[in-house]
């Protein structure tokens, strides 16, 4: 019989990893002991301040060149003086100059004037604004109701109150300026011929306040309303 091959069992992924983590920290345990650490340490810190504390020097100015010299002022040699005779020219004659003249008789193309005060143009009439209508003057209309005229009630037909007849009548009235009643005429009928002529009869006699225009009294017509109810 022939020995059968058992499966060899494999590390997990996890266990690699912590094997690999515990090895790394082995070696780290092993260069501190050792001091591989430390000397490098030692080595890298020197650099570093060496490197802050160096510094350049300065560059000196240099200094500037020296100005030429000037050069030697020349003498001046005073020029010759020349004398030219000139011959003596006779100063020119004035020419006598022709006089004006003047002329009395004008240019006929100089401008005409006149001597005589220039009148000023009558201003325009300024047109004045109409005057504003006055109010027109009060009217007062005239009155029966005044407590001194003591005037009756018209009287109730007894007819039209067997008959149950009832209304309102307004009777329009011509009052002259003493305030006594001229003329009645019918403006709007009860519907019943007695009454109507009952009102008419009534305010015949009354007394009235004769009407009034801008104070003054005068003839005016007046409506007088009478109802006619039964109680």
């Amino acid at each position: 019989m022939q020995p059968l091959d058992l499966p060899r069992p494999r590390l997990s992924r996890n266990a690699a990893i912590a094997l690999a983590v515990v090895a790394l920290h082995a070696g780290l345990i092993w260069a501190l002991q050792s001091g591989l650490l430390l000397r490098t340490a030692q080595l890298v810190v020197p650099v570093e301040v060496l490197a802050q504390l160096i510094e350049l020097p300065e560059p000196k100015p240099e200094p500037a060149p020296p100005a030429p010299p000037a050069p030697p002022a020349r003498p001046v040699k005073p020029a010759p003086s020349v004398q030219k005779k000139t011959a003596a020219k006779p100063a020119p004659q004035a020419q006598p100059q022709p006089l004006a003249i003047a002329d009395p008789t004008p240019s006929p193309n100089a401008p005409t004037g006149s001597l005589a005060p220039a009148i000023a143009p009558a201003p325009a009439p300024v047109a004045q604004a109409p005057a504003a209508p006055s109010a027109p003057p009060a009217i007062q209309l005239p009155s029966s109701n005044a407590d001194y005229l003591q005037n009756p009630k018209p009287a109730y037909p007894p007819l039209s109150k067997r008959l149950g007849e009832q209304g309102k009548v307004i009777v329009r009235v011509l009052i002259g300026a003493d305030g006594v009643p001229q003329k009645a005429e019918l403006r709007q009928s009860s519907g019943f011929e007695r009454l109507d002529q009952a009102a008419l009869a009534a305010v015949l006699k009354w007394r009235y306040v004769p009407g009034k225009r801008g104070g003054v009294a005068e003839d005016m017509w007046f409506n007088v309303p009478i109802n006619f109810v039964l109680e």
